[in-house]
């Protein structure tokens, strides 16, 4: 029902210790929409119980979807949270051709929803859970909203990317908008830096908006408060699956995730030569669902973006709510795993970077 992938130290330290919150200074989280949906029942053991007794700093970093999420772990009662998203994200319904105005709107109702009255206040002053919402900073084309100037901006940075990962920095900034004096470091083997912004009152909202605005989909987020002006859109853009190192505490690196093959950024989804480096995913372990599970899933899949075209309401609707119940199966597994001391024979060395 579960799988787990392991880097070289991160299986080292399992097989010493067991599988314990103790070991994780990360949690990471990536972006894919309503394919978060499948990790659901890993969400509600993982926050509020895996990681109920923390006492040092976790940092949570994470891109669109993940920055939702995460944004739900950070608040005092982290599983309320995480079902407010799930529930209004899953009974989403959009009229019959929706604009990126509609689209935006929709996203922002679901934001206030989630954080509620006090979430903002809550995520900034969280002193066990420091969160990370990864968002990108555009420039030239792809900085502008008219959809046939955005097309073109993007097509010149995935045929730049298609060439070496790191001339996305031409056309995108990485930044990172994070709790105050976390004191994250983020390391990218490609050398493409990530800039800081502390997060506030006055900039989450905006912040992870911004995380989630899918080019042309949604409309970008314009001069965030605290960052340098410009247009900022969907981390997902530079941190797809991410490809990414963390530091400075020594601890390993949690990612529950939809597939057992991360893909770094947006445009390498159909490279299959473009594989994270092996020193990103050195202290990482990923959990992640079966294939067996998955074929048990209505339709045989995960939920994902093209459900809202393919399918009606009526039918899509129940069959989201199916798979965010079957995936407490995941949890209950996860934490049976836990209480065991020897999982080593279980994970499976990772095998995709290089």
């Amino acid at each position: 029902m579960l799988e787990l992938y392991a880097g070289p130290t991160a299986l080292k330290e399992i097989q010493q210790q067991g599988l314990h919150q103790g070991l994780f200074d990360y949690l990471l989280g990536a972006s894919g929409g309503p394919k978060w949906f499948v990790l659901a029942g890993l969400d509600r053991v993982i926050f509020p119980e895996f990681f109920a007794h923390r006492t040092r700093p976790l940092q949570a970093i994470g891109s669109s979807a993940g920055a939702f999420r995460f944004a739900c772990f950070a608040q005092k009662n982290p599983l309320a949270a995480s079902n407010r998203l799930a529930e209004r994200y899953s009974q989403t319904v959009y009229s019959e051709r929706p604009d990126t105005a509609e689209i935006s709107e929709k996203g922002r109702a679901l934001l206030d929803y989630v954080l509620g009255q006090s979430g903002i206040e809550e995520i900034i002053h969280n002193s066990r859970i420091k969160v990370h919402f990864i968002v990108a900073r555009c420039r030239g084309l792809t900085a502008l909203e008219p959809r046939p100037l955005q097309m073109a901006g993007l097509l010149a940075s995935a045929g730049a990317n298609l060439f070496r990962r790191r001339l996305l920095s031409g056309f995108y900034q990485r930044y990172a908008f994070g709790t105050p004096g976390s004191g994250l470091q983020i390391t990218d083997p490609h050398g493409m830096p990530c800039l800081h912004v502390d997060l506030s009152e006055q900039n989450l909202k905006a912040a992870l908006m911004a995380s989630g605005s899918i080019p042309v989909v949604l409309e970008g987020v314009r001069d965030i408060p605290g960052a340098p002006p410009g247009m900022y859109r969907d981390g997902g853009i530079i941190d797809y699956h991410f490809d990414l190192s963390f530091g400075p505490e020594p601890g390993l690196v949690l990612y529950p995730h939809f597939f057992p093959r991360p893909t770094p950024g947006w445009f390498d989804k159909s490279l299959k030569f473009r594989r994270p480096r092996l020193a990103s995913y050195d202290k990482v372990l990923m959990v992640v669902p079966s294939a067996e599970f998955v074929a048990s899933l209505p339709f045989g899949k995960i939920p994902d973006r093209r459900d809202f075209e393919t399918m009606s309401p009526q039918q899509r609707i129940p069959y989201w709510q199916k798979v965010l119940s079957e995936s407490d199966r995941l949890g209950e597994t996860f934490m049976q795993l836990v209480e065991q001391r020897d999982i080593a024979h279980l994970i499976t060395p990772i095998e995709f970077a290089r």
